[in-house]
C-alpha cells in the first residue's frame, strides 16, 4: 500500500494517493465483485439478441440480411460510443459513468421488447449498445482508486474474466427465457432487463465514491483531474498508436476464432456441429487461464519484462497458429490442443490492451479515454474477422487462413518490443 503523501508515476502521469482513503483488500476485492456482476449483468441485455434472432425473422417475416441490419448498426453504435464516451468517463467518474450506463442499457433493454418493428428495434438495440459502450472504460477508472499497483494487473484480468463468463451466461439466460415464453421474442429481448436492474440497485447501493487525492505539493483535488485538452494529449503519444495496432491485430484473431472456429472443425474435420461447438469452448477455457495468467506476470515485470514477455507470447502464438495443418494430422485431439493453447496465448495480451496498459499509459486520469478508443480500434477489426477472414478461407483454405493469423501475430510480438520504450519508467511493482 502507498504511504501517506508517497507519489505514485503511472505512464505519464503522477498521482499521489492518500493511503487512509484506500479500501482494504478484502473490501476491494468485493467491489471488484460487484463490478464484475454488473458488467455480466451488461452483456445479458447484450447477447440475448444472438438468442432471439431466429425467433424475430419467423415472427416478424425479415430475411438474414434485415435482422443482421439490426447487429451491423448496433455494433457501428457500439463502436461510436467508444469514440465519445471514453472522455466523459473520466471528466465525471467511473462510478457515476457506470451507474448511468447501467440505467440507461437497463431502459432500452426493456423497450426492445415493445419494438414495433425491425426499425424501431435497429433505434433501439442501437441505443443500448452505444451506452453500453462505456461500462467497461468506466470500471478501469475505478480499479485503480482501491488496488495498490503491486495487485492492479491482477485485479484487472479477473475483471476481463466478465466478458468471457458474461457472454455465456447471456445466452444461457435467454435460452432459458426463450424456452418458458414459448419461444417470444419479445420476453427474450426484455426481460434480461428486470437482472441488469437488479444489478444496478446493487451497483448503486454498495460502488464506493471516488476518493480524494492531493496534487504534488500536497493540496487536496478531485477524483478527477481529467481536461478535455487531454484527448489531445494522448493523440500525441506515440505509444498509444502502438497499443491501438496490438488491439486490432489481436482483436481480430480472436473474432475470426469466435466466428470461425466451429466451421472449421466440422468442415475440415466432418464433425457434427453440436461436437464441434462443444469442442471449440477449448479457446474460451485456454483464455481463462491466459487472463489470470497474465495479470499475474504482468504485476511481477518491470517495464522491460512486460515487453519481451508480450512479444514472447504473441510469437509462440505465431508459431502456433502457423503449425495448424501440421497438428491437424494428429486428428481432432491435435487441433482442439491447439484451439485451446490459441486461447492461452491469445487473451492474455488482448486483455491487457484496454486494462492494465490502458492505466500505465498514461494513467488513471485518462484511463477510461484509453481504454474505449483502444476498444473501438478492435471493433473495427471485428469487420473483417467476417468477411475478410471468409473470403481469405474460401480461396486458400483454413490452413492458409490461420497461417495469416500467425504471420499477423509474428508481426505483432515484434511490435511489442517498443512497448513503453521512450516514456518514463515507473514505480516498479512489490514482488
Amino acid at each position: 500500500m502507498c504511504h501517506p503523501g508517497a507519489r505514485l508515476f503511472i505512464g505519464t502521469t503522477p498521482l499521489s494517493i492518500v493511503s487512509d482513503s484506500t479500501p482494504s483488500l478484502p473490501r476491494a476485492w468485493s467491489y471488484l465483485g460487484i463490478l464484475f456482476v454488473g458488467y455480466v449483468g451488461v452483456y445479458l441485455c447484450r447477447k440475448n439478441l444472438s438468442v432471439a434472432v431466429p425467433l424475430i425473422q419467423e415472427s416478424l417475416h425479415v430475411s438474414k440480411a434485415q435482422i443482421g441490419m439490426v447487429a451491423s448498426a448496433s455494433t457501428l453504435a457500439y463502436g461510436i460510443g467508444k469514440m465519445l464516451l471514453g472522455p466523459l468517463v473520466d471528466r465525471f467518474g467511473g462510478r457515476t459513468a457506470f451507474l448511468l450506463s447501467l440505467l440507461i442499457v437497463t431502459a432500452a433493454c426493456a423497450a426492445g421488447g415493445l419494438a414495433t418493428g425491425l426499425t424501431s428495434l435497429v433505434a433501439i438495440y442501437s441505443t443500448n449498445r452505444f451506452f453500453g459502450a462505456a461500462a467497461w472504460g468506466s470500471m478501469v477508472k475505478q480499479v485503480p482508486d482501491w488496488f495498490p499497483r503491486s495487485l492492479l494487473a491482477r485485479a484487472i484480468s479477473v475483471l476481463c474474466l466478465s466478458y468471457v463468463l458474461g457472454g455465456a451466461c447471456a445466452v444461457w439466460v435467454a435460452g432459458r427465457i426463450a424456452a418458458l415464453s414459448g419461444n417470444n421474442w419479445r420476453a427474450v429481448m426484455a426481460l434480461p432487463a428486470v437482472l441488469l436492474g437488479i444489478v444496478g440497485i446493487l451497483c448503486w447501493v454498495t460502488l464506493p465514491k471516488p476518493t480524494s487525492q492531493t496534487t504534488a505539493d500536497g493540496s487536496p483535488k478531485p477524483s478527477s483531474g481529467f481536461q478535455w485538452r487531454d484527448v489531445a494529449v494522448i493523440f500525441r503519444n506515440p505509444q498509444f498508436y502502438l497499443v491501438c495496432a496490438l488491439s486490432f491485430t489481436t482483436t481480430l484473431s480472436r473474432e475470426c476464432f469466435n466466428t470461425w472456429t466451429v466451421d472449421f472443425l466440422k468442415t475440415d474435420f466432418k464433425l457434427p456441429v453440436t461436437t464441434a461447438a462443444n469442442l471449440s469452448t477449448g479457446f474460451d477455457l485456454g483464455g481463462v487461464i491466459g487472463i489470470l495468467g497474465i495479470g499475474w506476470i504482468y504485476d511481477r515485470l518491470n517495464r522491460a519484462g512486460v515487453r519481451h514477455a508480450t512479444a514472447l507470447i504473441l510469437g509462440l502464438l505465431g508459431i502456433v497458429l502457423i503449425a495448424f495443418p501440421l497438428l491437424a494430422r494428429l486428428g481432432t485431439a491435435g487441433m482442439v490442443a491447439g484451439i485451446t493453447l490459441s486461447g492461452l496465448l491469445l487473451y492474455g495480451p488482448y486483455s491487457l490492451l484496454s486494462g492494465a496498459l490502458a492505466v500505465d499509459l498514461e494513467g488513471k486520469e485518462r484511463a477510461a479515454t484509453v481504454a474505449c478508443l483502444v476498444d473501438a480500434v478492435g471493433y473495427l477489426a471485428g469487420v473483417l474477422a467476417g468477411t475478410g477472414f471468409g473470403k481469405l478461407v474460401d480461396a486458400l483454405g483454413y490452413g492458409s487462413g490461420f497461417g495469416v493469423l500467425g504471420g499477423m501475430m509474428l508481426v505483432s510480438g515484434v511490435l511489442c518490443l517498443g512497448l513503453f520504450r521512450g516514456q518514463p519508467r515507473s514505480a516498479q511493482p512489490a514482488a
